[in-house]
């Protein structure tokens, strides 16, 4: 059985579904199999595509009018397209870049390969530069991550504060824009250094 799905970026009418309609009807989608929605492709709420994706069944086809009708992106794509596959459902692009993918011929199936491959590959290229900044930021003195919130000036105001008896702590949370938890996994209530307090320290000598 042949199952179509179509969407469009805007519901204010500026969009209409109807290409995309006459183009499965002329697939040979009947009307009561076409699911649809009207949102971005970017939007994780598409219950029309959610609908769609619960109503195939083994040996079912997906049609769509273009390959950017159905994923946000290339990763979501090949997801999508790769349970579709684990359920034994087959996916027909009928125009666009993506007009050679059809995985129920064997070329359609390598088409997408291809896709797939090049989206291992291009993950690979991410994770690889990211260690690449990770390691030239630690070659040049930084570490990697977000910088600390408790620097070594704000632990010895902390250490002042909250040595004395009249110190506010959600008062002294605020000047200092941290939370609660924060202050004390630098400075007790004593205002004596733990642990944390320590390392803030230590990094400002480093």
């Amino acid at each position: 059985m042949l199952v179509g799905y179509m969407r469009v970026s805007k519901s204010d009418g500026t969009q209409t579904l109807n290409l995309q309609q006459d183009a499965l009807r002329l697939a040979g989608v009947d009307d009561r199999a076409i699911y649809d929605d009207l949102a971005s492709g970017r939007a994780d709420d598409r219950p029309g595509l959610q609908a769609c994706l619960k109503a195939l069944r083994p040996g079912d086809t997906l049609v769509v009018w273009k390959l950017d009708r159905l994923g946000r992106n290339l990763r979501h794509l090949i997801n999508t397209v790769q349970d579709l596959a684990a359920k034994d459902v087959g996916l027909r692009v009928l125009t666009g870049h993506g007009a050679a993918v059809d995985t129920t011929t064997a070329p359609g199936k390598l088409v997408f390969a291809i896709f797939a491959a090049l989206a291992e590959f291009e993950r690979e290229l991410i994770s690889e530069r990211t260690r690449a900044g990770i390691a030239a930021a630690r070659a040049r003195g930084r570490s990697g991550g977000r910088k600390p919130k408790m620097t070594a000036a704000k632990v010895r105001l902390a250490q002042a504060a909250m040595g004395k008896p009249e110190t506010k702590v959600a008062a002294l949370c605020r000047e200092l824009e941290v939370s609660r938890q924060t202050l004390y996994r630098h400075v007790g209530p004593g205002g004596e250094l733990r642990k944390d307090g320590r390392a803030a320290l230590e990094r400002s000598r480093g």
